[in-house]
Formats: structure tokens, sequence, C-alpha cells
């Protein structure tokens, strides 16, 4: 029986009907308002973009979003489009009527208002200035944006679009104290435009940063630990260095996992909200063990404690495993 007084419940339900809110909205209705909150969230970092690790991939910037805790980061990552020839809008806080209203991005054939912030690497307030379809190839600009040659041949330098950016603004919503800005006619019309909800991938990469207490502004004081990603479940860029030392950063990719597990057990169905709450509860006590350990070590842990973290872990993805695949109770 999942008890709800205790604060990890209440917290799991409400990340999951905000999920809910916001992911089974018909994808026209994605544009529209959904979030509203009294209090503005917190300057965007500056960070460090990864390479684009595969041809077709668009940047997807990271953002602040709001949870049952407050504001909680969502890290910058490449992903895939649902279809070629689509470009991402971002979403964007808006303060009106005396609250902070978030807009949920899209995805649609041009790219429209989001709200004149300055979210970088090609979104500068207006449009998208990183790249552009050519027929069914993506040609990304690296002036802005930053791309794996080795791989991704499809390039160009267009210098000219950064000349009149501000890059010190780092001002994370649009309205009295922030940036005053509106709609351009095209942007308008984009608007009106057929618009494509977040991907799977975008909503586990979202559900996972939602249980990440790292992320939350209140744990890092609006400097997140990881600030960007080269895809979802891939590589996780660190603010502060390129790469916390391998395994410090082993130990944070596979809480990272598991919790993107988790979110896709809930998406998918595979996980009932009674076995979610169970393997999230367990996830938690690591998280907290973790935090414990490297705050009494210096920000580290020592090789004993990996270790028994590293079984932990096992045994945690072991539940998951059993809790996504087991026999559900059929309806009576």
């Amino acid at each position: 029986m999942l008890n709800m007084n205790s604060h990890a419940s209440r917290r799991f339900f409400a990340v999951l009907i905000l999920a809910a809110v916001l992911f089974a909205m018909p994808a026209p209705s994605r544009a529209s308002v959904a979030i509203s909150v009294t209090i503005a969230p917190p300057a965007l970092p500056v960070y460090v973009q990864p390479p684009c690790p595969v041809e077709g991939y668009i940047w997807i910037p990271g953002y602040w979003a709001w949870g049952p805790d407050g504001y909680y980061w969502v890290p910058g990552v490449w992903v895939a489009p649902p279809q070629v020839g689509l470009l991402w809008t971002p979403g964007y806080w808006g303060f009106t009527g005396g609250v902070y209203v978030w807009h949920p991005g899209y995805w649609a054939p041009h790219v429209g208002f989001y709200g004149g912030i300055n979210y970088g690497f090609g979104y500068f307030g207006v449009g998208f200035v990183g790249g552009y379809w050519a027929g069914s190839v993506f040609r990304y600009n690296t002036a802005v944006v930053h791309v794996n040659t080795t791989v991704i041949r499809n390039v160009y330098i267009d210098r000219t679009v950064i000349r009149n950016v501000t890059v010190v603004n780092r001002v994370s919503y649009n309205g009295p104290g922030g940036v005053l800005a509106r709609p351009t006619p095209q942007e308008q019309m984009v608007m009106r435009e057929r618009h494509f909800e977040p991907t799977p991938v975008q909503v586990a990469h979202f559900q996972a940063a939602a249980h990440d207490r790292t992320l939350l502004a209140s744990y890092n004081h609006g400097r997140p630990p990881v600030t960007a990603m080269d895809r979802v479940n891939g590589r996780r860029f660190n603010e502060q260095a390129r790469f916390a030392p391998a395994p410090e950063n082993r130990v944070n990719e596979r809480r990272y996992e598991q919790q993107q597990r988790i979110g896709e057990g809930i998406r998918s169905g595979q996980l009932t909200p009674g076995e979610a709450a169970r393997v999230e509860r367990r996830e938690q006590n690591i998280n907290r063990q973790v935090n414990e350990e490297r705050r009494a070590n210096g920000g580290k842990l020592t090789p004993a404690e990996r270790q028994q973290i590293n079984r932990e872990q096992n045994q945690a993805s072991r539940q998951i495993y059993r809790e996504k695949h087991n026999e559900k109770e059929a309806p009576r």
C-alpha cells in the first residue's frame, strides 16, 4: 500500500500528474499555456555544448522546469526530430497576470516565438541560426553549434548571425524585469502551423531530470551539476569541468539512466503507480546515500563506497526490470 502521507509519495504522484498533463495533450494544444507559478525562474547557466553525435540530430536547449519541489534544470540535449524537416521551438516562461506562465516547446516546420530568450547555440531570441534543412539533410552552422566533424560533414560557417547577440544576458523569462519581446509577424504565422509534440525520447529525458534532486535549483543554487548531454542515455557534460573523473562519472550516469528507465516505464504503462513508487523509493535512498557520502569525503566517493553503490545500483536495476516485466493483475 502506497503511503500518500510520505514526501516521496506525494512528490512522485505530483511529477506523474504533471507529466501526464504535459505529454498527453493533443499536439496543437502543446504550445498553449500549461503551468503557472509565482516565483521567477533562475538565470540560465552558462555551459559548454557537447558536439552533435549523430547526423540529423537537433539541439534542444536546457531550461528551468517547475515541479513539486520547485525549479529544476532539464539539461540541454541532442535528439532526433520526429520527422525530417522539423525544427524545435523551445518553451519559455512568460510573466502575465502576476504569475510566471510556462509555454511548452514544440516541433514545427519553422521556429516560432520563444519569448525572445537567448538560450544560446543558435537560439538567440528570434528563430534559429544553428542550421537548416536542405531536403532530407540537416546542415549545421559550426559558428554557433558544436559538431563532431569526424562523423558529420554537412556543415558550414556563418558568423554574421552572432554580430548583434548579447551573450551576457542570461535572463530566463519574458516580461517585466526580463526580456521584453513580442512575436514577429512570421512567428505569429508559425503559431498557426501544425505543431508536433516532443518525442518519447524527450519525454524520458524530461522525466529523468524531474527525478534527479541534484538538478533542483534549491539544491544546486542555480548552478546545476549537469547542464547538457550529447544524447539521452549518453555522455553527461558538467559545467565546472568537461567530465567528472571516470569512476565518479559512471556513478552519475547510472543514477540518471535508472531514473530514465523509471520514466519510460511510467510512460509505456510497464510500471503501475505502485511499482513505480517502489523503485523510485529505492533510487531515492541510493541518491541520498551517494550525496551524504560525497559530502563527508570532500565531494568524492571512496573506492569502497563506489563498489557498494555499484552493488546497490545493480540490485535496483534488477528490481526495475522485474517490476517492468512481471505479470500485471488482470482487471476484474
